[in-house]
């Protein structure tokens, strides 16, 4: 059970599912309705709760230390900063509010003042989800190319809102988190049926830079619910269909398609189902919201994650009333510290250092730590658990697997390989065997080259392209070849030392200064000593 300080904000047709919940969790302090006879019922349905008509009773109790806003969004921006203001952690239901500008501004203001902003997009508490985006991260599906949504129903018409803005939200926050990014254009077209200003149905295409592409049709003039997510995958197809009994809800086709005599020919097999533990998903995502006030630590769907999925939203409404595509501007993800680019993925339970920066396509994985003023390229993976030094420099493709450790001012070229199983087999897993691999302050590591998991690589070691070292290299070591063999040292400047392998020796860097000393085939920098 958690501590009871949670106020409810507007208890409508969402907001008594939010009531129910906290209260359940035991966590419901008091809820807040403009109607004092929603407020009366409440209180003779649920024991030793409070309850106000104005917000402003909510602002200012100092036993209410979160809110949840269930209100028409046209009142998000304002009530959310407002408890900001207040000192409360805030959840708000989708969309975090209507426009971009005031969620920069929510954004802005919560780092400022150390608050949670946590927005309902409730599918990602949902285990069937969580485990279709398992399988997708772990390539069971293999590359994605196409998703696809429907959420259809009759009724739950809106007056205050179109069908785009109230069903569309979930499905968008879905696909952006499979997808791991922004995309670079969308189109929608709609229907407006029941009232001329009001789409009761619409139809929005994506468009992302790496050649997926999803549609998501949504619908409140439909003659039955449905609720279904298309995952086309290069090797499998996953279908999560939420209104199939729990044992149904996520199946894996792994149908094929081959070419004869240039035609293709597909192939159908039968469908896997996919056992998920059952969890009520609003209920998930109001302990989730609890958990990150105790814990801190940013939610999973955050105000970021919110402002994301607003961005899609308006270019859809833009390209709705235009009649034409409109393209997304993309920019990057900035916190406090460091900055991401849009397409990047960052996991919960990372630490990432002051002045960092992560571009186009990476992904770093939970319990992995980054330093200081690190810089890490397009298409990187860092983790699970991998430690990356301050000033480190990690250049395109490169992933930084479990096991591996840099230290400060470590290079990494273009598209070289960590290792960290010596033997690996697809049939037989090995995660408890990987094997520990040290790059010593100040290493350069050359484009494409590959090291063996399990060595040490001393202190400004030079790792020359393409060479593949299976063993320790000596500080200030050179090494070429496959297997890499030592020709030489490097000093910390870059430059080659005119010392022998063996025997005794000294040499001043020009550059530098610094003073070298070779005695029975080690190198030392007299510098380091002083």
């Amino acid at each position: 059970m958690y501590n009871k300080n949670i106020a409810v904000i507007g208890t409508g047709y969402w907001g008594k599912n939010l009531v129910r919940n906290f209260f359940n969790l035991g966590a419901l302090h008091t809820i807040c309705d403009t109607n004092p006879e929603a407020v009366k019922s409440f209180l003779e349905q649920y024991d030793g709760i409070n309850g106000v008509t104005a917000f402003s009773d909510i602002l200012s109790n100092p036993e209410i230390q979160g809110v949840a806003i269930s209100t028409p969004a046209v009142t998000h921006a304002t009530l959310a900063r407002e408890a900001i203001l207040a000192g409360k952690d805030v959840y708000v239901e989708k969309p975090l509010c209507l426009s971009e500008e005031e969620g920069a501004e929510l954004n802005a203001l919560a780092r400022k003042h150390n608050r949670i902003l946590m927005v309902g997009h409730l599918l990602w508490y949902h285990p069937v989800v969580l485990k279709l985006k398992q399988l997708v991260d772990e390539g069971e599906l293999g590359r994605i190319r196409y998703i696809y949504s429907n959420r259809l129903n009759l009724g739950k018409l809106r007056r205050e809102e179109n069908v785009l803005w109230s069903f569309a939200p979930h499905d968008i926050s879905v696909i952006l988190g499979l997808t791991g990014e922004m995309p670079e254009s969308v189109r929608a077209q709609g229907g407006n049926f029941l009232h001329q200003k009001i789409a009761d149905t619409t139809v929005t295409l994506l468009n992302f830079a790496s050649g997926v592409r999803a549609h998501i049709f949504v619908s409140w003039l439909h003659p039955f619910k449905e609720q279904k997510l298309v995952v086309v995958g290069e090797k499998q197809m996953a279908v999560f269909d939420d209104t199939s009994p729990w044992d149904e809800k996520l199946v894996l086709y792994p149908h094929t398609i081959d070419w004869m005599e240039n035609i293709p020919v597909a192939h159908r097999a039968e469908g896997k189902k996919i056992t998920v533990e059952q969890d009520e998903p609003l209920r998930a995502e109001c302990a989730h919201f609890l958990d990150c006030m105790i814990s801190r630590k940013r939610p999973r769907t955050d105000g970021e994650e919110g402002l994301r999925v607003l961005k899609i939203l308006n270019a859809s409404q833009a390209s709705l009333e235009q009649e034409k595509k409109v393209i997304i501007k993309q920019e990057r993800r900035i916190s406090d510290a460091w900055s991401a680019h849009q397409t990047a993925i960052v996991d919960e339970d990372v630490k990432i250092g002051e002045g960092t920066r992560i571009w186009h396509f990476s992904h770093i994985i939970k319990g992995s730590c980054i330093g200081r003023n690190c810089n890490i390229g397009q298409n990187v993976v860092v983790g699970p658990k991998a430690i990356i030094g301050n000033n480190c420099k990690i250049q395109n493709n490169v992933s930084v697997y479990e096991g591996v450790i840099l230290e400060d001012n470590v290079f990494c070229g273009p598209s070289m390989v960590f290792t960290n199983v010596y033997n690996p087999r697809s049939e037989f897993p090995r995660k408890n065997e990987y094997r520990k691999t040290l790059v010593k302050r100040g290493t350069t590591i050359g484009a494409n080259a590959t090291i063996v998991g399990g060595i040490t690589i001393g202190t400004y070691a030079f790792i020359g392209a393409g060479a593949v070292v299976n063993r320790d290299v000596p500080d200030f070591g050179l090494v070429v070849g496959n297997p890499a063999r030592q020709i030489g040292w490097m000093s910390r400047y870059g430059e080659q030392i005119p010392l022998p392998l063996e025997g005794n020796g000294e040499y001043e860097c020009p550059y530098t200064g610094d003073k070298y000393k070779l005695e029975n085939g080690k190198i030392i920098c007299l510098s380091d000593l002083k």
